[in-house]
């Protein structure tokens, strides 16, 4: 027996059953937003009823758009199931991306090699733009990215490249100045920190804050720099109670380095928070699992991740897009 394949549904029948033209179907499936939410309405019960599917290599020669995304990560590939951070930044850009029916390409760009694959990546045409996620200052993929002339949008801002690359971020240096002042509340006098890296923004901003607090009380000795990684942050609270062992708390300027400082702390026969109070930066998952569970500053990473994606397609569209701010909250537990 001999089976006829069906004849597969055109935009022309998504047209006819939605009783719209064929540029108004256009329109809504390249999600432009001059449309009227009834035709909208129309042409989304008609592709369902229709079956209608989009044909993507049909669009990318006629558009020359790919419908993806390339987020690089600027770190070793370990970070990216260390930390918890950076799951919550990818399904929060997937599910925005989705919406414009968009996909998300994750691509490690922490040693030149990563780099170069990013490079040659975007060279090729493969991804409409890119979202730049944990870079470091004059970090070469940067230049390499903008040579490609695809849209570039980042979390945090490229310090150096505030003016150039738009970018969404968390309240670096207003949240560490809320964790800091709280600590100083509290009745903290001797408080030390632990910094992230110093050429990224968060470890330049939460410094900041933590200084802007302090004033000239903070010495060298108060201060430790980590890296964002857990045994970074029991590195520098070794060398932080070395140089500082009189600290009744310190600010960590993240979770995962705070997790690693309690454990320290407890190694050291320190009492958390009766002889040193701890607050740390996220409000991650891993918050509520240590023991005790962190004081810490919340920044809204969903939001930070629906704002860049909202600023790349901004740029795809040729609009303007200006950088973003968001506030940040001190969400106080038991360990401060």
């Amino acid at each position: 027996m001999t089976h006829v394949p069906a004849k597969r549904p055109t935009i022309n029948d998504v047209a006819e059953a939605s009783g719209v033209s064929r540029g108004t179907v256009s329109r809504v499936l390249n999600g432009r937003a001059n449309v009227s939410l009834a035709a909208e309405l129309a042409v989304r019960r008609a592709v369902a009823e229709t079956g209608y599917v989009v044909n993507r290599a049909a669009r990318s020669l006629k558009t020359s758009r790919t419908g993806s995304i390339v987020m690089v990560l600027s770190e070793p590939q370990e970070r990216l199931f260390e930390d918890p951070n950076f799951s919550v930044l990818m399904r929060a850009a997937t599910n925005r991306l989705a919406e414009r029916d968009m996909s998300l390409v994750l691509m490690i760009a922490g040693d030149a090699g990563g780099r170069d694959r990013v490079a040659r990546y975007l060279r090729a045409g493969h991804a409409d733009g890119a979202l730049l996620i944990s870079t470091h200052a004059d970090d070469p993929l940067v230049e390499a990215v903008e040579r490609s002339q695809v849209p570039v949008v980042a979390c945090g801002a490229v310090l150096g490249r505030e003016s150039v690359i738009p970018y969404a971020a968390a309240d670096d240096r207003g949240g560490a100045r809320l964790a800091t002042r709280y600590l100083v509340d509290q009745g903290r006098r001797k408080i030390g920190m632990i910094t992230g890296p110093l050429d990224t923004p968060g470890g330049t901003l939460r410094l900041e804050g933590f200084t802007g607090v302090l004033g000239r009380k903070v010495t060298k000795r108060m201060v430790v720099h980590g890296d964002y990684t857990q045994s970074g942050g029991e590195r520098a609270m070794r060398e932080l109670l070395e140089s500082f062992p009189e600290l009744d708390a310190v600010f960590v300027a993240s979770d995962l380095m705070a997790a690693g400082a309690l454990r320290v702390l407890h190694a050291a026969g320190r009492s958390v928070p009766g002889d040193v109070a701890v607050a740390g930066f996220d409000d991650s998952a891993l918050a509520t699992a240590t023991s005790p569970m962190l004081t810490t500053v919340r920044q809204p990473l969903d939001r930070i991740a629906e704002e860049t994606v909202r600023l790349l397609i901004a740029l795809l569209d040729e609009e303007e897009a200006t950088s973003v701010v968001l506030p940040t909250e001190l969400i106080v537990r038991d360990s401060a």
